[in-house]
């Protein structure tokens, strides 16, 4: 056989070869596009559902979610009824076990408390509560400012002290709200709950009854904790008032009084004379 044939015939193969794998391509993707894929009925909120709400039968609804079901979502209306919720849920998303309270919990602020925690109340004004901006789900730094014990006068006046005893709490609620405005506004309240553990709500009891608590706004994505020492009123005016400030110390001399000299008198026939000795004083 001639070769230039034998290669034309070859490259028309290796043609018709390679049309043949494109077109088996996109007729295959055509096919698995228009196949239905498989779904999965799940619990899913038919409205939004507030952090603290207790799931009622109008809140949830069975929906139809493409593939497997979402880890944790749950697949029974009656798994989710009477349960309150931790966390807002959206309407169209699937109600997860974690976003809801424990059964037979209720809802409200009690429910939203994590196993092993507890929610400390803190009570604030304006300005404690850094004017008002402080709203659920905001971090905080806690500062507690005082006077050290054991201090006599005149340093009275600088032993006043702060130091910040507990960082990156979450805030629960602020005043009777457990959640932010429809606008996501803040508003001055007179009461904070904070959640803390055990340990941490005895070290908030005492400071709350005994200093004065100033909360401190943190940004949410900063948790790192902090080395802090401490401030005291003597470090900011310094430890040294110098002499304008202080009372210069009275410093008290003891002298001896002066003794009187010795006098002898000498008489030699009708001559009198006298002669003076001083006496050494005497040693303490």
């Amino acid at each position: 056989m001639n070769r230039r044939l034998l290669t034309i015939l070859l490259v028309a193969v290796s043609i018709a070869g390679l049309c043949t794998f494109a077109v088996f391509r996109v007729v295959g993707n055509r096919v698995e596009a228009n196949r239905p894929m498989a779904t999965t009925r799940v619990v899913s909120a038919s409205r939004d559902i507030r952090l603290g709400a207790v799931i009622a039968p109008a809140d949830v609804t069975m929906a139809e979610v493409e593939g497997a079901a979402p880890k944790g979502s749950l697949l029974k209306l009656d798994d989710a009824l009477g349960r309150g919720a931790v966390a807002e849920i959206y309407q169209g998303e699937p109600v997860l076990e974690s976003r809801l309270a424990a059964r037979g919990s209720g809802g409200g602020l009690a429910s939203t408390i994590p196993q092993g925690m507890r929610a400390c109340a803190v009570r604030v004004d304006e300005v404690v509560g850094v004017a008002g901006f402080v709203t659920p789900g905001e971090r905080v730094d806690v500062l507690a400012s005082g006077m050290k014990t054991g201090v006599q006068a005149p340093m009275v006046a600088q032993a006043w002290a702060s130091r910040t005893i507990l960082q990156n709490i979450q805030v629960l609620s602020a005043g009777t709200d457990i959640q932010k405005d429809a606008e996501g506004k803040p508003h001055p309240v007179q009461v904070v709950n904070l959640l803390v553990t055990p340990e941490q709500a005895e070290t908030l009891s005492l400071a709350t009854n005994q200093l004065r608590i100033q909360l401190v706004l943190r940004n949410p994505l900063d948790t790192s904790i902090s080395p802090v020492h401490g401030m005291a009123m003597s470090s900011i005016l310094g430890d040294d008032p110098g002499p304008a400030d202080a009372p210069r110390p009275m410093v008290h001399s003891r002298r001896s009084p002066r003794s009187q000299p010795w006098v002898v008198e000498l008489i030699t026939g009708s001559t009198r004379t006298e002669q003076k000795f001083n006496v050494p004083e005497a040693r303490p």
